[in-house]
């Protein structure tokens, strides 16, 4: 979907935008079921890069305890756990520049994985950037979906990172697409950017051939120490309007509300869900951030009268749109 597209959908009267997004969540989604992921920092802080909104880099003074990879016994632990709360799917996130085959950590992750993904959920991983071969090792251990998020549009990323480029993101993203892998990617909001910021980050990612399984929309919290701990909350209504905009523009992705629900209403979440959002992170972390209890979730769910969708281990990656050529396309992608 091109940017004049998404910029006619964003400018609708708010409740027309919600009426049109309801319409293709209902047309894609008629189960209107929750997927409940959980989020577990396997490897934290001290990290190489320096991403303005993050807490885990280690060129910011931002207070977060530095940890080495976490032992396998401790993260089945912890995935059982999320399982046995009604988790489908298990994400892993290590606050790495990227991973490179061959190297003990890597290997690490993979035994790792292999493990989780007897559990019957569907696995994820975000470990920053992947090359081919990495991304096969990945798919074969048993990955369902990779995480590499594009954060915000093409032209402001240089305000946000730079010690990688959006070009870097983008051959990662491509490199999971060709292992067969899932892709889950979106961005995040409150970073300093325009409205045309965070719709040009969406064109590209609807763009995607195949487009994403899922896209999180996430809202910045803030973090102390690092470059944006100043920043404005995102407004409510920006934020529903994005989550409708992206249900739009990516009908068949799972749409994740993400970082920032700890200062969501029930209201404002239960608006999210009305707009298209149908996935949220569930446990009591979302990586450095706080993230609602189980049981609150639980409540507003069942007031809501929303299901909770299946663990889908085999979920195969989004098929490939003959007609229109691979996207991500970028240099040393193909």
């Amino acid at each position: 979907m091109l940017l004049a597209d998404l910029q006619r959908f964003h400018s609708l009267p708010f409740f027309e935008l919600l009426q049109q997004a309801r319409a293709v969540h209902e047309a894609n989604w008629p189960e209107n079921d929750v997927q409940l992921c959980t989020l577990l920092s396997i490897k934290t802080g001290g990290c190489s890069e320096d991403c303005s909104y993050c807490a885990q880099s280690a060129r910011y003074n931002s207070g977060i305890e530095i940890e080495r990879l976490l032992g396998k016994d401790v993260i089945m632990e912890r995935a059982k756990a999320a399982r046995d709360t009604g988790s489908t799917r298990f994400c892993m996130g290590a606050a790495w520049r990227g991973v490179r085959g061959g190297t003990q950590r890597f290997e690490q992750v993979l035994d790792i994985v292999r493990d989780v993904s007897t559990l019957g959920m569907e696995v994820c991983v975000t470990l920053g950037e992947l090359g081919p071969d990495e991304a096969k090792a990945l798919k074969e251990a048993g990955v369902t979906a990779y995480n590499h998020n594009l954060d915000t549009s093409p032209e402001h990323y240089p305000n946000i990172v730079t010690t990688h480029t959006y070009e870097d993101r983008l051959r990662t993203i491509r490199n999971v697409q060709d292992a067969g892998m899932s892709v889950c990617c979106g961005g995040i909001l409150g970073l300093g950017e325009t409205i045309d910021d965070r719709l040009k980050m969406l064109e590209v990612i609807s763009e995607f051939n195949p487009q994403p399984e899922s896209v999180p929309i996430n809202s910045l919290m803030p973090m102390p120490g690092t470059p944006l701990e100043g920043s404005n909350a995102v407004d409510v209504f920006d934020l529903v309007r994005m989550i409708a905009v992206t249900r739009i523009a990516v009908p068949r992705a799972k749409v994740r509300l993400s970082a920032g629900r700890t200062r969501m209403s029930d209201e404002t979440q239960a608006l999210c869900y009305f707009a298209g959002a149908n996935s949220i992170f569930y446990g009591d972390k979302l990586l450095t951030a706080k993230n609602p209890a189980v049981e609150k979730d639980r409540a507003l769910l069942a007031k809501l009268g929303l299901g909770t969708l299946a663990p889908n281990p085999a979920l195969a990656a989004p098929e490939t749109e003959e007609e229109r050529p691979l996207s991500p396309a970028c240099c040393g992608c193909d």
